[in-house]
């Protein structure tokens, strides 16, 4: 019996081989198939074309001769083959937009037998995709329109909202604010704000970021007063993904993060827990946040600016404010005065008040006779600018006249106040006898029968300024208008009536 013996089967081809053929296959395919196609190499040099994309040429202003050979940035605006080959990603499906028409297009890296990017490789999917893919187009521009739109309103809104100039007042201890304002502006270091709830600590810090070299980046504030405690590290320090049931799933950005460049306002800084002020302290020494649930660290390039109504030195000896992160924050304060210790800016900033009340609400502006002026002078103002707001407020809207008197503030003020208003009111004004008259003077000499010009000027611009404040009840904006002035210059010319 002849034995049977088996012979081996035929070897595979070599398997290099096949992937290569493959890889042609595909390639002639796609060059084919694809109304376009493209390669660029390292370089980001075009190196070929297929002939379905020399009919762009044309519309791209270039004949093949001065195409093939050229970076592709230079001849394919808005082209972004030179990210997937700095970056060895392909980007699978895009819209390509320029003088050519809009498109489809796909782009994919290619690389060497070692792995590394030698170039890519572009393909048109589809032209004029607006007709064709229509409900896909819609879609995508509705979603960029919206993105759009989000960026705005995210860029507006940690836009600075304040100069140092709204910081309104000319008396002394304005000034000096204002001064300390543009000195501390011009540093990166911490700055601490401390002064009355409602003097003005929050536009200061928006008026410090706006004059400082920061003022292109955020500006993020958080009130740590309106923070619940157990969320205050999530918010100052963010979130990693999946850090806990409910968490993000893409995880979230704290707000030092937020202001990474610009500038965080952390505002009544003294209501913040002992257990989070440790960590607080490490950020502002390191430079360093480690979001919740990850324990790598990343670094931020952020000013910090903190505000409080507290008396932080008798809660450092009471211990309930660590010292340390005291002497840490109160590296540049700046003491921000009470109303009542500038009653000089009274009539400024109620005219300022008046005009933004006016602007918001939509009626006309209002303003305040000399009584109204005294009498809201005579008020302590616990609450500061911010109470003098509410104040004018309520008269402004609840009354039509177009110029507010003691009788519309006299019901919105404590008792003490409104016991001088009804006496104001009760008590006739004494008459104010006109001065006696002088004795005739000499007739002046010949060398002087004749006011020097700049003399009469002035004597000319008080007696006006003085028939402008008596017809108008002394409102120094009123009569600024009614004699065709700025209110700044009228301030400025008030001297004259002293001379």
């Amino acid at each position: 019996m002849q034995e049977h013996q088996e012979t081996a089967a035929p070897l595979p081809a070599d398997g290099d081989a096949i992937l290569k053929l493959a890889a042609r296959s595909m390639f002639d395919t796609l060059a084919q198939t694809a109304m376009g196609m493209l390669v660029v190499d390292r370089s980001h040099r075009i190196v070929w074309i297929s002939e379905g994309y020399k009919r762009f040429l044309p519309a791209l202003g270039h004949e093949e001769s001065d195409f093939v050979g050229r970076r592709v940035e230079e001849v394919v605006p808005n082209t972004l083959m030179a990210q997937v080959i700095d970056s060895g990603q392909p980007i699978l499906v895009d819209l390509l937009t320029n003088q050519a028409g809009t498109f489809l297009v796909s782009r994919l890296p290619l690389r060497n037998d070692a792995g590394e990017v030698i170039g890519a490789m572009g393909m048109v999917l589809l032209d004029h995709p607006e007709t064709t893919m229509q409900p896909l187009i819609a879609k995508f521009s509705r979603l960029q329109r919206e993105l759009d739109d989000a960026r705005q309103q995210l860029a507006a809104q940690r836009r600075p909202k304040h100069t140092v100039a709204s910081f309104i007042g000319a008396s002394p201890v304005a000034m000096e604010v204002k001064r300390q304002a543009r000195r501390v502006a011009q540093t990166d270091s911490t700055v601490l704000l401390l002064g009355e709830t409602g003097t003005g600590k929050e536009l200061l810090a928006h008026a410090i970021h706006a004059a400082s070299a920061r003022a292109a980046r955020p500006f993020v504030g958080v009130n740590i007063a309106a923070v619940p405690d157990t969320l205050l590290e999530a918010e100052f320090f963010g979130v990693a993904a999946g850090a806990y049931t409910g968490a993000d799933r893409k995880g979230r950005d704290g707000k030092f993060k937020l202001a990474d460049g610009g500038t965080l306002f952390l505002d009544e800084i003294g209501d913040m827990p002992l257990a989070l002020q440790a960590k607080l302290l490490r950020v502002l020494q390191e430079q360093e946040v480690e979001p919740l649930g990850s324990n790598q660290v990343q670094r931020v390039d952020v000013r910090i600016i903190a505000a409080t109504s507290c008396d932080l030195p008798a809660m450092v000896d009471a211990g309930s404010f660590r010292a340390d992160l005291y002497y840490r924050l109160n590296v540049l304060p700046i003491r921000l005065p009470a109303l009542r210790e500038r009653m000089a800016d009274l009539e400024a900033l109620v005219e300022a008040l008046a005009d933004d009340i006016a602007r918001r609400s939509g009626l006309p502006h209002k303003g305040l006779n000399a009584d109204a002026l005294e009498l809201l002078a005579r008020h302590a103002w616990p609450g500061n600018i911010r109470e003098l707001r509410n104040v004018l407020e309520q008269a402004t809207l609840m009354t039509d006249d177009l110029v507010l008197t003691v009788a519309h503030f006299a019901p919105l003020l404590p008792a003490s106040v409104r016991a001088v208003a009804a006496a104001a009111v009760s008590v006739p004004p004494v008459p104010i006898a006109p001065p006696a008259e002088e004795p005739a003077e000499a007739p002046p000499a010949a060398s002087s029968a004749f006011t020097p010009l700049p003399q009469a000027i002035a004597e000319l611009e008080a007696r006006a300024i003085r028939d402008a404040l008596a017809a108008t009840g002394g409102n120094k904006l009123a009569a600024s208008r009614l004699l065709g002035i700025s209110r700044a210059t009228l301030y400025e010319k008030l001297p004259l009536l002293k001379a």
